[in-house]
């Protein structure tokens, strides 16, 4: 594969600086490609430009930006193998879930082309009121503005997508600045602009680490809407950098499934549990991190858990038999590391041990822990899962809840009651019913509650954060 190596793209144009930021597979240290690094002016230049291109593209036809997502859509078809195989070179993340990411991007954009044919407004009734007698009133959802993306490393097409596509079919324009470890992905995504004609400016992308890049785009006046998906501390930050501009924030979480007394085919919920946990190195937002289990079930349960465990091929994630390959960095191994060590000293029982390599860190299963350990309490973000016991579906459902984050959980259940009291108790944006947390197809409105962030992405609800509303009311 050639080295991959981009400037900015900056008003439908290339810009080359002589600052670069190196790329290399997290796998084996092998450089990959590099990418220009935005500076003040480069940073000044996209919002200037982006900012202009809004004042033509916000009056783009709905059928126009429909169009426009279906050619991008076709292009990341005709481009998956490379886009695949960037997403497990830079990220680490195994070459079949990079496939299966990259087909859902092209959903993402197929799905948010459908919604851009729909963006409508609606009536209100204004003779309901006494003072409105004689008027009829409507209201028309309209482009917000300059938005700003931020988007992580685990997942760095669609992640993107979900950002990116909403905002051209409500008519706004992009800044797009990726995660510094992943890049490459997006320096694809802008040639894929470029070949499908997007008119200038309407999706730019500044590469930089997010304190001189991205903190500096959030602080700006000239942007409408800021869209991250990252870390809790970072993104307190970026809202209270933000002032009065809107915020979507995708905060991670610490995902919980229960598996209930009755439940039977343990070992198909056992291996649903293990892709849960241990895909990308648990570095998923809604990976598996605990699991609630029926007294009744653990010894079983375990058995089946941790032997699946001890099986899993981790390895080169380009290689089609690999489940894993290493975390994002050797640091973010090492913090993972110490998060286990730190539960083992506090108490922490270890089914499975895992160790590291480098940037490459085995299955660890622990028990015996309590929600003073980080590895409980904080979102682990590594191949790390606690199981803990339980006696009454109550009590599960207080453990689930006993966390600052809330964004999926996954319910293991034979009971309708348990079942109904698990999507009325629960503290989370999504319940997945007879299956683990990890769901996610890209239609659904996805976001979470408490820490786990504000809004909801997904085409169809999306849009409607990148819009807003302009109510007409009419005296006859």
């Amino acid at each position: 594969m050639r080295s991959l190596d981009f400037g900015l793209f900056i008003n439908g144009e290339w810009v080359e600086k002589e600052g670069a930021i190196e790329i290399f597979n997290p796998y084996n240290n092998e450089r990959i490609g590099s990418v220009s690094r935005a500076d003040n002016s480069d940073i000044d230049s996209a919002i200037h430009f982006a900012k202009e291109a809004y004042r033509r593209f916000k009056d783009t036809s709905l059928y126009e930006r429909a169009q426009y997502l279906k050619r991008i859509a076709g292009k990341l078809s005709e481009k998956k193998d490379i886009l695949a195989k960037t997403i497990s070179l830079e990220s680490g993340k195994a070459i079949r879930f990079s496939t299966g990411e990259v087909q859902r991007a092209i959903e993402t954009f197929d799905f948010a082309a459908d919604e851009a044919k729909k963006l409508s407004g609606e009536m209100v009734p204004l003779e309901a009121a006494k003072g409105g007698i004689g008027r009829i009133g409507f209201y028309l959802k309209v482009p917000i503005g300059v938005v700003l993306a931020i988007t992580p490393y685990n997942f760095p097409l669609n992640l993107a997508a979900h950002k990116i596509a909403p905002a051209i079919a409500a008519g706004d324009t992009v800044i797009w600045k990726p995660s510094t470890y992943t890049p490459l992905t997006a320096g694809i995504c802008a040639e894929i602009f470029k070949e499908v004609d997007l008119p200038p400016g309407v999706v730019n992308v500044v590469f930089g680490p997010g304190k001189e890049v991205g903190e500096r785009l959030v602080e700006s006046d000239e942007l409408r809407l800021v869209s991250f998906t990252g870390s809790l501390d970072v993104g307190k930050r970026l809202k209270k950098l933000a002032g009065m501009k809107k915020t979507l924030l995708e905060l991670g979480s610490n995902s919980a499934l229960v598996i209930d007394e009755g439940v039977e085919n343990l070992k198909e919920v056992a291996d649903r549990a293990i892709i849960g946990a241990f895909a990308n190195a648990g570095q998923v937002c809604i990976s598996v991190q605990r699991i609630y289990l029926h007294s009744s079930l653990f010894d079983e349960f375990v058995t089946l858990f941790v032997q699946a465990a001890r099986e899993i091929n981790i390895g080169d994630p380009l290689s089609p038999d690999v489940l894993y390959g290493p975390m994002i960095s050797e640091k973010e191994a090492r913090r993972a590391e110490e998060w286990i060590a730190e539960a083992l000293n506090m108490g922490a029982r270890p089914l499975l041990l895992g160790t590291r390599e480098g940037t490459t860190l085995s299955p660890t299963i622990l028990t015996d822990v309590n929600f003073d350990m980080k590895v409980v309490s904080n979102e682990v973000f590594a191949p790390v899962v606690s199981i803990m016991p339980f006696d009454s579906f109550e009590q599960a459902l207080d453990m689930v809840n006993h966390s600052d984050y809330g964004l999926n959980a996954g319910i293991y259940t034979p009971y309708i009651s348990n079942m109904l009291k698990a999507i009325k108790e629960c503290e989370v944006g999504s319940i997945v019913i007879n299956d683990y947390p990890t769901f996610r197809v890209d239609n659904m409105p996805y976001g979470g509650v408490k820490m786990s962030g504000i809004g909801r992405e997904g085409p169809p609800f999306a849009i409607d954060e990148y819009t807003e509303i302009r109510f007409v009311a009419v005296r006859g």
